[in-house]
C-alpha cells in the first residue's frame, strides 16, 4: 500500500516555481529544489519524477493562472473598450519581491528554453494563444460597439495588442522605468483607442 503525501503540493509547486523563476531552468539544480521544498530526492522523484516534469508542473500551474486572471480582467462588467485599455495600465507598484523585476515566469522560461524544449514551446504557444483570442473576444465586442474601428480585423488587432503587451514586459524586465513603461501604455490608448 503507498504511503500518503505528507506535503502540500500547492506549497511545493510554489517554492519550486520562485526558486526557477529566480535562477532559471539551467542554473537550478535538484539541491536547490531539495533545499527550498524540504524534500529529498526520493521524494520529489517519486511525487513529481525528474527536474524537467517538476519545471513543467510548475509552469503549468503559473501559466494556467496567468490565462485565469486575463479571463476575469476581460470579463468584468466595463465596456469592451475600457477592458482592453486597461491591458496597457501600470500599477503604481515596484519589482515583486526583493531585488530586480523578475519578469513573467512564463516569458523567461520560454526564452530559456524554447529552442531546445518543445513542451515549454507548446505550453507557452496554448497560453498565448488562449490570451489571444480571449482579447480578440472583447476586440470584436468593441467594434460591434462602435468604439474600435473595424478597419484592422480584430484578430490582426488582438494579436498586436498581445505582442505590445509582452514587449511592456520585456521591456520591464531590462529595467526601463516605470513612467516610461506608463507612456507606452497611453500611446498604445492614443493610437488603437
Amino acid at each position: 500500500m503507498a504511503r500518503p503525501r505528507q506535503f502540500d503540493e500547492e506549497k511545493i509547486l510554489a517554492a519550486v516555481r520562485d526558486e526557477f523563476w529566480k535562477n532559471g531552468y539551467t542554473a537550478t539544480s535538484l539541491d536547490d529544489l531539495m533545499r527550498v521544498t524540504g524534500l529529498g530526492k526520493g521524494s520529489i522523484y517519486a511525487a513529481f519524477g525528474d527536474k524537467r516534469r517538476l519545471f513543467l508542473s510548475a509552469l503549468k500551474v503559473y501559466a494556467d493562472a496567468i490565462l485565469t486572471h486575463v479571463r476575469a480582467a476581460l470579463s468584468s462588467d466595463r465596456l469592451a473598450i475600457e477592458r482592453l485599455a486597461m491591458l496597457f495600465e501600470r500599477p503604481d507598484c515596484g519589482p515583486r519581491g526583493d531585488g530586480p523585476y523578475r519578469g513573467c515566469f512564463l516569458a523567461n522560461s520560454t526564452t530559456e528554453l524554447a529552442s531546445i524544449d518543445e513542451d515549454v514551446t507548446a505550453l507557452a504557444r496554448g497560453i498565448y494563444r488562449a490570451v489571444e483570442e480571449l482579447i480578440v473576444e472583447v476586440v470584436r465586442e468593441a467594434q460591434h460597439d462602435g468604439a474600435l474601428s473595424k478597419a484592422i480585423p480584430a484578430k490582426e488587432l488582438g494579436r498586436l495588442m498581445l505582442a505590445i503587451m509582452q514587449g511592456e514586459e520585456f521591456l520591464q524586465k531590462s529595467g526601463m522605468p516605470l513612467a516610461d513603461l506608463k507612456g507606452i501604455g497611453q500611446a498604445v490608448k492614443k493610437v488603437l483607442f
